[in-house]
């Protein structure tokens, strides 16, 4: 089995908290919507191999932008505020392979 195509789709959420006062995405309440998105994504019976996982991260370096993910294998980025945004990268991005223009980042 090739492990690079274990996951159609793989989401990482940055969800960094900082200690210093400097803007990170959890500000944001990233930790909440990466639940909810993978909350959504199992629900859909959208999740698990050949499918798409949803994943936290750490820094991705991008916190100016954020709170943001990222969908590989194409590298897409995208900034979001809330479940309604996230429904949109879910059904446009991850279900139909269609961008998000007015996320991406």
């Amino acid at each position: 089995m090739n492990h690079l195509l274990y996951y159609k789709k793989h989401v990482f959420f940055c969800i960094n908290e900082r200690s210093d006062g400097k803007q990170c995405c959890n500000d944001s309440g990233a930790t909440n919507l990466q639940l909810y998105a993978k909350k959504r994504l199992k629900d859909l019976n959208l999740n698990g191999f050949g499918k798409t996982r949803i994943n936290k991260s750490g820094c991705l370096n991008r916190c100016d932008e954020g709170p943001v993910l990222v969908v590989y294998p194409e590298g897409t980025w995208y900034t979001y505020i809330d479940e309604d945004d996230i429904d949109e990268i879910i059904d446009s991005d991850l279900i139909k392979n269609e961008i998000v223009n007015r996320l991406k980042i």
